[in-house]
């Protein structure tokens, strides 16, 4: 993209914050490893420069939703371990093979299509359902699908048994101690010797931070490497964290209205004084949501101002009221100026929503752009 056709509007990804948040988990979970989550192109902000970033801070392995995700990262070079946090369609099979990712499984037919490939010692995590009741083998059924990967040796080995938590990110909640519980049963329910050499894994972001007794080999660190706290229960476990995105854009226009002028679709806002407006070319299209108009804020000049009338697909409006603001000036949406910050966690209260959403809504058309990037091996 050349300077003529690139858009003001941008998302700034640092990687010095990966580093740091990556350093702030690995003390707080050691001396379990701490394993870097990357779905979703990671959360919103770039899964390949996040993941580089990551393993180069130290962390010992990267996670991922989907095998096209995994081929994206080994695509580009990277050779860490790449574990597909769920089971995948029998027609991936030969591509996890090929790409060297270890698959997640939770039936028989799912272990027969991998080993039917006739891979090398092709390694495979088990999950368990615990209590999430989303994905995972029924705690009855993990020895006899234990029992199936040995079947197929050489070809497949059992690396890794591991289960997710429903309500880490609420500490006080009795339920992930009861799943724990439940995930230890299971694992001593295997045969003799199953676990030799095998990871167990139960942690993710929110239980790393909150729940030692889920530390086991081991955390799958999602949301907190990006800088967000996992929940308002965890915010203060939270607090050493940087957020590692920010969302920027310019002025594209200024325009002066009258007491009485009412502006956007719907007409639905009317500005009480005379006052300056900004619009800002970023919309709903770009993850600015709907549900932001006139209900949430941008920083110019360091200030806090009011978005105003209805976020549209391209281009939101700001009240500047008679503050100079000029065609060109940055505004913040996510992030800081000056003395004031946005945060996503902001934006997700007034949408009713989490963080999560609001970093991985941010679209394609926004341009990432790498700061303090680490060499490229």
């Amino acid at each position: 993209m050349t300077s003529a056709t690139r858009r003001w509007a941008w998302a700034e990804i640092d990687l010095d914050a990966i580093a740091h948040n990556v350093a702030v988990l690995r003390r707080a979970v050691a001396p379990s490893a701490l394993w870097a989550v990357v779905k979703a192109d990671g959360y919103g902000h770039g899964a390949v420069a996040v993941a580089e970033a990551a393993l180069a801070a130290g962390c010992a392995g990267l996670c991922v939703a989907l095998t096209a995700e995994g081929v994206t990262l080994r695509d580009a070079g990277i050779d860490a371990p790449i574990l597909v946090l769920s089971e995948q369609p029998a027609e991936h099979a030969a591509a996890i093979v090929a790409r060297r990712l270890t698959p997640t499984v939770t039936t028989p037919e799912a272990v027969d299509a991998l080993a039917a490939q006739r891979p090398h010692s092709l390694d495979v995590h088990v999950k368990v359902d615990t209590g999430m009741h989303r994905v995972g083998a029924a705690p009855a059924d993990v020895p006899d699908l234990v029992r199936r990967i040995a079947a197929h040796a050489p070809h497949v080995r059992l690396a890794g048994v591991f289960t997710h938590l429903a309500v880490a990110d609420e500490p006080a909640d009795p339920y992930t101690a009861r799943q724990l519980d439940c995930f230890d049963d299971v694992l001593a329910a295997l045969p003799a010797g199953a676990l030799d050499g095998v990871a167990v894994h139960a942690a993710n972001s929110a239980g790393g931070l909150a729940h030692p007794a889920a530390r086991r080999s081991f955390v799958r660190a999602g949301i907190a490497v990006y800088g967000i706290s996992p929940g308002p229960g965890v915010d203060e476990l939270a607090a050493d964290l940087r957020p590692v995105l920010s969302l920027r854009a310019r002025v594209s226009f200024v325009k002066r209205l009258a007491a009485g002028s009412r502006l956007s679709y719907g007409l639905r806002h009317t500005v009480a004084a005379d006052t300056t407006v900004a619009t800002v070319p970023l919309g709903y299209a770009d993850g600015v949501r709907r549900g932001l108009s006139s209900n949430g804020h941008v920083l110019i000049t360091g200030r806090r101002r009011p978005i105003i009338g209805t976020v549209t697909m391209d281009q939101l409006m700001v009240d500047c009221g008679d503050d100079p603001v000029r065609s060109g000036d940055e505004v913040v949406l996510i992030g800081c100026q000056g003395d004031e910050r946005i945060s996503a966690e902001e934006w997700g209260v007034r949408l009713g929503t989490i963080g999560y959403e609001v970093v991985c809504g941010i679209g394609p058309r926004v341009r990432r752009l790498l700061v303090g990037a680490p060499p490229r091996p």
